[in-house]
């Protein structure tokens, strides 16, 4: 089980849709953050890309000599890079930072964004486009070890005698991640991409996902990996963590939310259309209506485009969630928490101790030399019994 961290490239806060709470997003901020996940023993961090977010290649490109085993799951999108680009990108940054970098495949769902950044094409050619891209991509990485060139003719995308001179840390190539739920995301997935993402849908919906992109992938004699994004709201009791997801959205007004199901009705992403449906585009706002499955939470999802559920309650319960997860096939979490930088802390302090991870630097249950909390009057180390009295 690999549990990564998310940097708020767009904003963070400590209330959802305002400006109350609210903190600046710079350099030194994310410093702390992409730290704070290296120290705790967080696999990685996902990096958001989106006209709404920093560039995430220049973050993650900023946070290399800030950390020390943190991996990037840093966004490619078709349309705005080339492919040979995209793949010296990712060569450089995997060489830069000794083979800490994994691509996320990102094709878009929001036209209107898109046709500002200059792509014009309609969901079922974004991902032909996508396809082609990523296997030239692929392609191009893997041959770099031979030194090696690679032509290829498509129907958006073309290349000849494609190179890239200096090979990234990792073989064949830096994994591939990438996540969509229409038929042809799947398809997509099952035969070019290394993991599959989904967002944090009811378990049985999540099953029916990795069920059918397992199938398509096997048809082509491939496997798949499969992750998870979602945010968690923990707490020490399930009061505490409720209580906690009631404020997070204590400031959100009626407007906020139709201005925001209004923009997300506009795209043309069958994740999206998933998301809101979770939560009916905005009519669910109560506890009872937005906890769409046990301990999962569709309240973010009323003002956030992207993954709108988090896992709410206390450690155990939350522990139990994410087992519940990588029952199906589940091996990579991607989680986040408003604020970022003091939620990494709490998750990983409450919930860590209780999955089957491998040893994590500085988690106070584990076996690492001390002290851990303020020696107790001046004399002994405080007891792990006693704090938890």
């Amino acid at each position: 089980m690999n549990i990564f961290w998310f940097l708020p490239t767009h904003g963070d806060s400590r209330y959802l849709g305002t400006t109350d709470g609210a903190r600046a997003v710079d350099l030194a901020y994310l410093q702390q953050i992409a730290g704070a996940a290296d120290q705790l023993g967080y696999e990685g961090v996902l990096i958001p890309t989106g006209r709404s977010c920093e560039d995430p290649w220049v973050i993650a490109s900023s946070l290399i000599g800030a950390t020390k085993r943190l991996r990037f799951l840093v966004a490619v999108r078709p349309g705005l890079h080339q492919p040979s680009l995209a793949a010296r990108m990712a060569s450089t940054f995997d060489r830069l930072s000794g083979g800490r970098v994994l691509v996320n495949l990102v094709t878009g769902g929001d036209q209107t964004e898109l046709e500002g950044d200059g792509v014009f094409l309609d969901h079922a050619a974004r991902y032909e486009q996508s396809a082609e891209f990523i296997r030239i991509w692929r392609e191009i990485i893997t041959r770099s070890h031979e030194g090696q060139t690679f032509d290829y003719g498509g129907k958006h995308l073309s290349v000849r005698g494609a190179k890239l001179v200096f090979p990234p840390t990792q073989k064949p190539h830096p994994p591939v991640w990438f996540g969509g739920s229409s038929e042809a995301a799947h398809e997509l997935a099952a035969e070019q991409v290394d993991a599959y993402l989904t967002w944090g849908e009811p378990p049985a919906e999540v099953a029916k996902k990795i069920a059918d992109v397992r199938q398509r992938a096997a048809r082509k004699g491939r496997t798949v990996k499969f992750g998870i994004r979602l945010h968690v709201i923990v707490r020490e009791t399930e009061d505490e963590a409720w209580r906690a997801a009631d404020s997070l959205i204590s400031h959100v007004s009626d407007d906020t939310v139709i201005r925001a199901q209004a923009a997300f009705a506009r795209m043309d992403s069958e994740g999206q259309r998933r998301m809101a449906a979770l939560h009916a585009g905005g009519a669910k706002r109560t506890r009872a209506d937005l906890e769409i499955s046990p301990n999962l939470w569709a309240g973010v999802g009323l003002v956030r485009g992207g993954a709108g559920t988090a896992l709410v309650g206390d450690p155990k319960t939350v522990a139990a969630r994410i087992e519940e997860y990588a029952s199906l096939g589940i091996e990579s979490f991607i989680f986040s928490g408003y604020p970022h930088l003091e939620e990494a802390y709490r998750f990983a302090e409450l919930v860590f101790p209780l999955l089957p991870l491998k040893q994590r630097p500085g988690v106070p249950s584990q076996a690492l030399t001390g002290p851990f909390g303020e020696v107790v009057a001046n004399l002994d180390a405080p007891s792990r019994l006693l704090s938890q009295s």
